[in-house]
């Protein structure tokens, strides 16, 4: 009686562990479904940046919540996360594509490590004005891209124009490709740092985050960004010097998980891909706008500017032409393609 009483505890045992163990594989179910689609239905996204709050982007994103609300009724809800609260711009793609979060804000820089056409953007002087890039992403470009990221395991919700990029530097005025000798600057990207190869300096890999720690403790003695990053994370603290050479345009890429996007309705699709309209339009339209507006900024706190003449871009064209061919090198037949579109448009 003794032996039947024990087989009976621990048979009892077994099954509440039993019990415990479907209840808690239940609730972790619920609680990733949860994580998804909110409470009654509703689809709650987090949005991820590393971009200052009052950069024009970052105030784009917040457009874009708010539109992705109104018009689904209050039915989607995305949450913005900016200035790397969740991943800086190096984790960000892997976290998008992986499902860590649903939608990131990033160059498409910070693309190129696992997508190296995204680099197109970053081609010294192939891109001479606004609206060449817009005529390139609509004819062409921004197709051939969107497919490339697809295959990696997101979307391209929006094209988003960062504007021009520059050097800054707290050296010397650089005013010719020679004067770039002997300084340590950093690159965002692959790309950008083989430009500052090319054109006689060392590049520096850091996140954006850590260059105005790098520049006040002089590990580095410059940067190349543009001048919306460079006011709003008060690099004329820093950097005394900065050349206007418009050698690159940066898009920035809003990303969605591509299993996250195939699990939204048809209807929930169409609003988000609305939105995004709008906001890219919005975001094109305001970008030179911001590049005037930060310059003039900029130069009102100290910082001496020098802008290459039209007449002396042969001259940096010449100088930062490997550049160019080792993009075509890395990326092949596509990427001659799309340096093709490029040069041919008017």
């Amino acid at each position: 009686m003794k032996k039947a009483g024990m087989i009976r505890t621990v048979v009892t045992l077994l099954v509440v562990a039993a019990l415990v163990v479907l209840g808690g594989c239940g609730k972790s179910s619920d609680q990733k479904q949860a994580a998804s689609t909110g409470a009654n239905g509703k689809v709650v996204a987090k949005l991820a940046h590393n971009l200052p709050v009052a950069h024009h982007l970052a105030r784009g994103m917040e457009d874009f919540a708010k539109k992705v609300n109104e018009k689904s009724q209050g039915n989607i809800q995305i949450n913005i996360y900016p200035s790397g609260q969740l991943y800086n711009d190096k984790s960000m793609n892997d976290a998008v594509m992986n499902g860590g979060v649903e939608m990131g804000l990033n160059s498409t820089a910070m693309w190129s490590s696992v997508i190296p056409t995204m680099e197109i953007f970053d081609v010294p002087f192939l891109f001479p004005s606004y609206d060449r890039i817009e005529k390139a992403i609509a004819g062409g470009v921004g197709d051939k891209l969107s497919g490339e990221m697809e295959k990696k395991g997101a979307k391209v919700l929006i094209w988003a124009d960062y504007g021009f990029v520059q050097f800054g530097n707290n050296k010397r005025p650089l005013t010719k490709p020679e004067d770039f000798k002997g300084l340590k600057l950093r690159g965002y990207g692959e790309l950008p740092s083989e430009t500052i190869k090319a054109l006689g300096a060392s590049p520096v890999t850091m996140g954006s985050g850590e260059v105005y720690m790098a520049m006040q403790r002089g590990t580095i003695d410059g940067q190349t960004s543009g001048t919306t990053a460079m006011y709003e994370r008060k690099m004329y603290e820093v950097s005394k010097y900065l050349t206007m050479t418009n050698h690159a345009f940066p898009e920035f890429v809003v990303s969605i998980n591509l299993k996250f996007w195939n699990s939204l309705t048809p209807e929930q699709q169409k609003i988000m891909q609305e939105a995004a309209k709008e906001v890219g339009d919005s975001i094109r339209a305001e970008a030179k706008n911001e590049d005037q507006k930060t310059l003039q900024a900029l130069k009102d706190k100290g910082v001496e500017v020098y802008v290459v003449p039209e007449s002396e871009i042969p001259v940096w064209q010449k100088a930062t032409e490997p550049v160019q061919e080792l993009f075509i090198k890395r990326t092949g037949q596509i990427g001659q393609e799309l340096i093709t579109i490029c040069k041919g448009l008017k």
